[in-house]
């Protein structure tokens, strides 16, 4: 009885999440609702995915993305595949594509897929194209990969360590590397060609990692006498070391002088009028390269956890300051408040000084400001809070230690120092306390419907493993072939374990019908070990759901993808590895 329970709760589950007539974290509650309802599972086996590792590796592979975002290592990665592209889209993602397969061929895929997120954001901005073309294609290329080597994913060491156990040998680091590598090499080619058609075409998500032309803004810094500035030219050191930052002006006492135009050598004392990002402002101002003569000395743009932030002001069509020069407002007035920057769409470059801008409807303000008076300032009507850019400001300082903790986190999980999940924990711990990124900005990135599916998914395949379903449904399956020659039999377990993948966990696919391989290569009377690969092969063949692999529910939040989307090349890359290990196996794993 209790498996035609789980099983119509299994097919109820599969209709909403691809039909989507409710939201995905809300079909992930409901199975756990109906599982504890129906009595199939206690409350406590029902929420246990909440501590599962699954669920705390995801989400703490979105913050240590956060960190790596924060400190500006992403960008510098996506700026030199676009450098190295020279303006060709295709060839910066099949630069992509192939580095993530060959880092997952020996490294764990769940940091290299974290670490292309970013960048795969950052190129859709550069070439504007949607990054939901690109994501599920990444993730796929990492799971292709993963199949090359016996270090590519954790079932390949789960299925050889059981393959030992039994008595059929374990398998060699290169062993799957016969068949992996052209699966590899094929699907990866496919995604190459076929996802820009196939893909859906949402919306792009916000870079973060990138200001836009029109998130740029006015500035007046002022060179003090400890600047290191003093003595060299404009262009030596400002323009060359912030991509994003133009010098429009230098004003020394009364003389105008135009660095476009004449060779101007940095004096103590000197005005620049600057349009630039908000982060390569917050990174002058951090580096003590210039200050904001307009405002008071201590500003502090750090990252500590009860620091100000940096927030947007927006003047409306109400605002009682419209007319007003900018400095001659209650903002300059305010101790608590200090302006950085204005952007304004009607500013002409004559007006010389921010202290002779007059505010009009639609002015932007750059701001930095404790939460008290950002609070004080959301009850007028004078401004409108658009926006807390702290979060998307870049600290290059940071860059360096946040590089070193994601290589040890790789370096840790590949070596088997210690499982992902113990790797990624401290990982967020130690960029934290390194201050690479705030928690209080990093809870943003933990996408609770991506962790919620998770833990839907891990108490249905609880339920699936204690009634029996599971191998109810595996036993049943290969009934349909028992009648059929080995080779027909190895297509039908290719098939079992392709399927089963896409409910259950690849590591929970292998557990469950390593020892169904076993006792039916025996019972038809074959050496086990092609049934045994073929575990291998169909549990990574996880590529038409978004549940079964991690890389996968990963790239489903930023791709805005629906759970539909993943059939698209899903379906054709599991029939590959179906058709291929089907072909091959017998060849290089004799029965």
């Amino acid at each position: 009885m209790e498996i035609w329970i789980v099983t119509i709760i299994l097919l109820t589950a599969l209709f909403l999440l691809i039909s989507e007539k409710i939201s995905v974290d809300l079909t992930a509650t409901g199975i756990m609702v109906a599982l504890m309802l129906s009595g199939v599972l206690s409350a406590k086996e029902a929420v246990a995915g909440f501590a599962n590792p699954a669920v705390i590796t995801v989400a703490s592979m979105f913050l240590i993305s956060r960190g790596m975002i924060r400190t500006g290592s992403v960008e510098f990665i996506a700026q030199k595949v676009i450098d190295y592209s020279r303006g060709n889209r295709k060839f910066a993602l099949i630069t992509v594509l192939l580095t993530v397969a060959l880092s997952s061929a020996f490294l764990n895929n769940t940091p290299v897929v974290v670490l292309f997120i970013p960048i795969v954001l950052r190129l859709s901005c550069e070439y504007e194209f949607s990054p939901s073309k690109f994501l599920i294609p990444i993730s796929y290329a990492s799971i292709l990969a993963g199949t090359c080597t016996l270090l590519g994913t954790s079932t390949n060491i789960i299925v050889s360590d059981l393959s030992d156990m039994y008595g059929y040998g374990a398998l060699s680091m290169f062993e799957l590397s016969s068949l992996g590598v052209p699966i590899a090499v094929m699907g990866v080619i496919f995604l190459y060609f076929a996802s820009p058609y196939i893909m859906p075409d949402h919306t792009a998500a916000v870079c973060e990692i990138g200001d836009r032309e029109d998130k740029r803004y006015l500035a007046e810094l002022q060179i003090q006498a400890t600047s290191p500035l003093i003595g060299h030219t404009v262009g030596h050191r400002l323009e060359t070391k912030y991509g994003g930052l133009d010098v429009l002006e230098v004003i020394r006492h009364s003389r105008i002088m135009n660095p476009t135009q004449e060779r101007v050598v940095l004096a103590e004392g000197d005005l620049l009028l600057v349009k630039g990002t908000a982060s390569d402002l917050f990174a002058i101002l951090q580096e003590k390269l210039v200050e904001l003569p307009h405002s008071v000395q201590g500003i502090s743009f750090g990252s500590e956890e009860n620091e100000p932030l940096v927030v947007e002001l927006i003047v409306p069509p109400q605002s009682s300051l419209l007319g007003h020069r900018l400095l001659s407002t209650e903002l300059q007035g305010n101790p608590n408040l200090h302006i950085i920057a204005v952007k304004s769409r009607k500013l002409h470059y004559s007006e010389q000084k921010i202290q002779n801008v007059r505010l009009r409807i639609g002015d932007i303000i750059l701001a930095w400001c404790p939460k008290e008076t950002l609070n004080q300032l959301r009850t007028g009507t004078d401004f409108i809070i658009a926006e807390d850019v702290h979060h998307a400001l870049i600290d290059k300082r940071k860059a360096r230690w946040s590089t070193m903790i994601f290589a040890a986190i790789i370096i840790a999980a590949t070596a088997g120092l210690a499982d992902i999940m113990t790797c990624a924990v401290a990982g967020v711990f130690f960029m934290a306390v390194s201050r690479c990124f705030r928690l209080r900005d990093a809870y943003r990135v933990l996408q609770p419907e991506v962790l919620l599916l998770i833990v839907g998914s891990i108490a249905l395949g609880t339920a699936m493993e204690k009634t029996g379903a599971s191998r109810f449904y595996a036993e049943g399956f290969l009934n349909l072939f028992a009648d059929y020659s080995p080779r027909a039999v190895l297509a039908g377990f290719l098939l079992l374990t392709s399927i089963s993948t896409q409910l259950l966990s690849n590591n929970a696919t292998a557990v469950l019908l390593m020892p169904v391989a076993v006792s039916s290569a025996i019972s038809i009377g074959i050496d086990p070990k092609p049934l045994i690969i073929a575990v291998c092969f169909g549990a990574s063949a996880c590529f038409a759901s978004p549940i079964g692999y991690q890389t996968n529910l990963l790239v489903y939040g930023p791709g805005g993808y629906r759970f539909s989307d993943y059939f698209k090349l899903g379906i054709p890359l599991n029939i590959l590895v179906i058709v291929m290990g089907t072909i091959f196996i017998p060849m290089i794993w004799p029965f």
